[in-house]
């Protein structure tokens, strides 16, 4: 295998916001199976590509690199070449694991003003967003430069396209009540660890009297934010797209 192919599904990888560990070769000495500068790509399922050595090192790096992919760290592994791993002419290796490509996901439902915004702002700052809008007006590449993916479809339908985890984030900015609202039954269904509604206090009132009489408990009405965003005055699109990003910044860094 030559390293574009490794390169190359790293990009692959980080497209689709999936997490992988690198592995790198950062110093050898003697007889090492392999030199300076080698790499492999671990997978969060253990499968790779590319090689640091093969054998027993290269089992005990694979190991190492899925502990680095849940601890979300950092690691340096020494091996020293003696029989336990198949050399009886002596050497060392050090090898960096390095976990890459974990970008959270953002569901943005609503490609108006914006929902444009806080896709290009959300996109620059490392989140991997999908939007969803079933207007087919809105739901264009050239207006959302920043969506990593586009689902023109209403919210309902979307959802059998999205994979919304404890991780995850949606932002919820559509053109109408009814539409809002059927993006947060839909967010209430997954494991979403947040999800925010643009709008007014009003609005909030009216959503949450809405999910009590349709049997939605205490702690579910709760996991909705709104009005999503610091508030920090915010008046334009692009103002309001600085206040909910920063919000997600904020939950995403535990602040």
């Amino acid at each position: 295998m030559i390293d574009l192919e490794l390169y190359e599904e790293m990009l692959r990888l980080s497209r689709l916001g999936e997490p992988f560990a690198l592995a790198t070769v950062v110093a050898n000495d003697g007889s090492s199976p392999r030199k300076q500068g080698a790499k492999m790509l671990v997978r969060c399922d253990g499968s790779s590509i590319g090689s640091v050595g093969g054998g027993k090192i290269e089992q005990e790096t694979i190991e190492a690199a899925r502990v680095a992919l849940a601890d979300n760290k950092i690691y340096t592994l020494e091996f020293v070449l003696t029989e336990e791993y198949g050399y009886a002419c002596g050497g060392s290796m050090s090898i960096f694991v390095e976990p890459q490509g974990r970008r959270p996901l953002l569901a943005m439902f609503g490609a108006g003003h914006v929902g444009r915004a806080v896709t290009a702002l959300a996109h620059s700052c490392g989140f991997r967003v999908v939007v969803v809008d079933e207007r087919q007006d809105c739901a264009l590449p050239a207006l959302l430069p920043g969506a990593d993916e586009i689902i023109c479809a209403t919210a309902a339908d979307a959802f059998g396209k999205l994979r919304l985890g404890p991780e995850s984030f949606a932002v919820i900015a559509t053109p109408g009540h009814l539409y809002d609202f059927a993006a947060v039954r839909g967010c209430l269904a997954t494991e979403a660890g947040f999800i925010g509604l643009l709008g007014s206090r009003r609005k909030r009132e009216t959503l949450l009297k809405t999910l009590e009489e349709e049997g939605f408990d205490a702690a579910e009405r709760a996991r909705v934010v709104t009005p999503v965003g610091l508030d920090i005055g915010a008046q334009t699109p692009e103002e309001l797209a600085v206040s909910i990003v920063g919000q997600l910044i904020a939950v995403r860094r535990g602040k």
